[in-house]
């Protein structure tokens, strides 16, 4: 891989959250900045006030094009936004304002690294209900990036230690979540799952599916989803070469691949597999979009809304983030050069 540091444009995330508490403690931290060049998009006002608050020893550099930026450990690179109004702002509140803005910095980060200018994107919290009051037709992160690249149904992978998650289903209700499962999703994601693990230099993945019942439905004793739909995707999958095993009960298979059975396993819903990822490790979670036509990071939690702008926030997700963006950047770029 290149020595070369990669531009990380991180949107501000969502300015009554914590989001521009954790970007602010998490650039003091001198191995972001001799990994990757940070560049943030958000509004100055905010993230002066926390750095005020955290007591961070760092200065605004705001400027214009990431040309203008100077990478430097003790100065944030700010393309300011001017969206919100301060009279009216208030941390840990659901804003229209608030969730507007949110959407305005991703956009403006995508666009950066579209033009160039950036290589990936990391994101800080954003939040579902400001982004519904401020109107924004995308539920969450995935939603904005797959319109505004085009691409269609990015897939999720958690990393947290040695474990990896993918999932099958994201932000549904669980019945619908259930519904939305059928051999040929189950087929095309395990392929989509041994791509993308691949892609960052897994050879020869082992890749597990998670049971949807308890004891992965005992041979139809509480359930008939592991005979009917798991399992025939899972055969199918085995006859394009994709290493896959399961249904495995979601009670173990976790457990085994952090401890080195698997390389990943493939969660069926949104609960099952974050769950499984929180218990290993909360705070060093970090969320990989893939699919996108460059490599999108995150951190995996909320906007915590009863701790913004209170100096509570750990910002270790955010570091853990922003280095998994260092650390697989390189691979994406290759791949799409």
């Amino acid at each position: 891989m290149s020595n070369i540091r990669p531009v990380i444009v991180i949107p501000m995330g969502d300015p009554a959250g914590i989001g521009p508490e954790i970007v602010v403690k998490a650039l003091e931290n001198k191995e972001i900045y001799e990994s990757c060049k940070p560049l943030v998009i958000g509004n100055d006002s905010i993230l002066k006030y926390a750095i005020k608050i955290t007591g961070a020893p760092l200065e605004i550099n705001t400027i214009n094009t990431s040309e203008d930026a100077i990478y430097e450990l003790g100065k944030i690179d700010l393309i300011h936004i001017d969206n919100i109004n301060l009279e009216s702002f208030e941390f840990g509140k659901i804003s229209g304002m608030c969730g507007q803005a949110s959407h305005d910095y991703i956009k403006h980060a995508i666009n950066i690294v579209q033009n160039g200018e950036a290589d990936s994107i990391c994101t800080p919290p954003i939040n579902k209900e400001s982004l519904q009051a401020g109107k924004v037709p995308y539920i969450d992160h995935t939603a904005m990036l797959s319109a505004y690249t085009n691409t269609e149904d990015p897939m999720t992978m958690f990393e947290v230690r040695t474990l990896k998650i993918f999932f099958l289903t994201r932000h549904a209700s669980l019945k619908e979540a259930i519904n939305q499962i059928t051999i040929d999703l189950v087929y095309d994601y395990l392929v989509r799952c041994d791509e993308a693990l691949r892609l960052i230099g897994i050879n020869d993945p082992r890749i597990a599916v998670a049971g949807l019942n308890p004891h992965a439905g005992e041979h139809g004793l509480f359930g008939n989803e592991e005979m009917d739909v798991l399992t025939p995707g899972i055969q199918k999958a085995k006859k394009e070469q994709v290493d896959v095993y399961g249904p495995i009960p979601a009670d173990s298979v976790f457990y085994k691949a952090l401890n080195g059975k698997y390389d990943a396993v493939l969660s069926l819903y949104h609960d099952q597999g974050h769950i499984a990822a929180k218990m290993t490790d909360f705070e060093r979670t970090v969320s990989i979009t893939n699919g996108l036509p460059f490599l999108r990071v995150s951190v995996d939690h909320g906007t915590a809304y009863d701790i913004a702008g209170k100096n509570i926030a750990s910002s270790v997700s955010m570091v853990e983030a922003i280095k998994a963006g260092a650390k697989y950047t390189p691979f994406f770029k290759n791949k799409y050069l």
